[in-house]
């Protein structure tokens, strides 16, 4: 038995002015060949789940890429045909099956469906080849994804720490089909008319626990797989929303259990939306909870300005109101500005420096120009960037944050600066450069809700601050052109069935 793995994630903010290039990719970490088994083996991602998988069956491995870049603009069409060629070339050359780890989200130059795009390629090379396919919870789910694959499952949990359950669930299904133990399986694809806004979908939390709930308690029913995707609103395709998937033994059994779970989604849709807050009333709220003495860290989350949905990561409005409201004990993870990062190498630990500190990216799609903060401060330290995670979320893997200093602001905010975007979902991104999160008063996230995974145990209370930039939660203000309608909230709609 031969297989071809391979991994290739993007998750695209149609609106953010970061360039998705191939050197994006290459900065977060793209291996080939041996190389991407060894950097994936140990991980408790897909790829390693699929290489236990393969190495169980007695089956040859061919690897010939695995690439992931953090949410950005659009991916330029250079970089998707050097994503996409090499797994098609491993296809051609010929193989008994596929097991593929996507995002589900990509949207490349020349194609708003990367990864249906990819699989309709695989097909007419291989019509009859078994392909599996695992997929972000933030999957824009389309019909072209479901017609190329044999079977195809989301992750259950954000923060995602079930990729390596969930791969081995469909790996399975795919490889029992590749060695003759059951037939192809059935799947039906509900598509909702529901945009649903990414910080509504923690699946700890209303609406998404009742629908991973419902999926559960199909699968425990036998049903082979069922997912939810909750959709990635910051891509104006057509398709952007909300989906089911079921994988039955049978058509009937998979429409049957789809139709159940795509009603509960529905029946909870209010709950996709997120409501505002004034951001000045909310930090006044944070100090007054971290009053209290908790003997902890209050969590802070500037979730407008997210690079893990492609924001910039540069935008300094919640910082500024926290600093005008005298919070202190802040730890600021992370500030994306490598101009300012140099600026601290060239000056040494313990310099004290004045810093026009991010803003250096402009927001067109949003109206929204950069403004960078004016601030003095002292350099506490300087790292190349790089540690391993050892939370539940990427596991094992290693974190290129490029060079990274602290800038330490009037002795009451310390900024971890990096030279290239990275969500802080891992305590590591504090730890790694001396700052010990656990003993912070409040800790400011440029993050949603991948956050959780490494900092829920610490956290002593948590507040949203609506700030701004391209992962707003607002998505009335979005200037969506291609987005299909009608569509909730955008549209009132009242009643939907599949």
């Amino acid at each position: 038995m031969k297989l071809v793995l391979a991994m290739m994630k993007h998750e695209t903010n149609t609106f953010s002015p970061i360039v998705t290039d191939w050197a994006r990719f290459e900065a977060w970490g793209l291996y080939r060949d041996q190389a991407a088994i060894e950097a994936y083996a140990k991980t408790n991602m897909p790829l390693s789940v699929y290489l236990k998988l393969a190495q169980e069956y007695g089956a040859e491995v061919v690897l010939p890429i695995a690439a992931e870049a953090p949410p950005s603009g659009i991916v330029t069409a250079d970089a998707y045909r050097r994503l996409t060629d090499p797994i098609l070339e491993a296809v051609q050359a010929g193989c008994d099956g596929c097991l593929l780890d996507l995002h589900g989200a990509m949207v490349a130059a020349g194609t708003d469906d990367g990864e249906g795009t990819l699989l309709e390629k695989i097909r007419a090379i291989a019509p009859d080849l078994p392909i599996a396919v695992t997929l972000d919870l933030h999957c824009n789910l389309t019909p072209k994804m479901v017609g190329n694959c044999t079977a195809l499952i989301g992750y259950k949990t954000y923060p995602h720490v079930d990729m390596d359950v969930v791969a081995e669930r469909v790996g399975r299904v795919v490889m029992d089909v590749i060695a003759g133990r059951r037939e192809a399986p059935a799947m039906a694809l509900r598509q909702l008319p529901l945009l649903s806004q990414t910080l509504c979908q923690g699946t700890d939390d209303e609406p998404m626990k009742s629908a991973i709930a419902a999926c559960n308690a199909e699968e425990a029913a036998g049903l082979p797989c069922a997912s939810v995707f909750g959709g990635f609103a910051m891509a104006d395709i057509v398709h952007a929303g909300a989906s089911v998937i079921t994988v039955g033994d049978d058509q009937a059994q998979a429409d049957a259990a789809a139709d159940r779970i795509a009603a509960t989604v529905w029946d909870a849709r209010d709950g996709h939306v997120y409501k505002h807050r004034d951001l000045g009333e909310t930090v006044a709220k944070a100090k007054q909870e971290a009053a209290k003495n908790l003997g902890g860290p209050v969590i802070l989350l500037d979730h407008a300005d997210n690079c893990g949905s492609g924001g910039t990561q540069d935008v300094m409005m919640v910082i500024a109101e926290v600093l005008r409201q005298g919070l202190e004990d802040v730890a600021v993870g992370a500030v994306w500005d490598p101009e300012a990062v140099q600026a601290m190498q060239k000056a040494g630990i313990g310099a004290t420096v004045t810093l026009e500190l991010g803003g250096r990216s402009d927001m067109p799609a949003l109206g929204l120009k950069g403004r960078p903060l004016k601030l003095t401060g002292r350099v506490r330290t300087i790292t190349d960037g790089e540690w391993t995670v050892q939370g539940p979320m990427y596991n094992g893997y290693r974190v290129k944050m490029g060079p990274t200093a602290v800038f330490e602001v009037d002795g009451r905010m310390q900024i971890v600066v990096v030279s290239h975007h990275h969500e802080p979902w891992d305590t590591g991104v504090f730890r790694s450069v001396g700052i010990q999160p656990e003993f912070k008063r409040f800790l400011l996230l440029k993050s949603r809700i991948h956050y959780r995974a490494g900092f829920a145990p610490l956290a002593k209370a948590t507040f949203t601050l609506d700030g701004e930039g391209v992962t707003t939660s607002d998505n009335s203000i979005i200037p969506y052109r291609n987005l299909r309608h009608p569509i909730y909230p955008l549209d009132r709609i009242n009643d939907w069935t599949a």
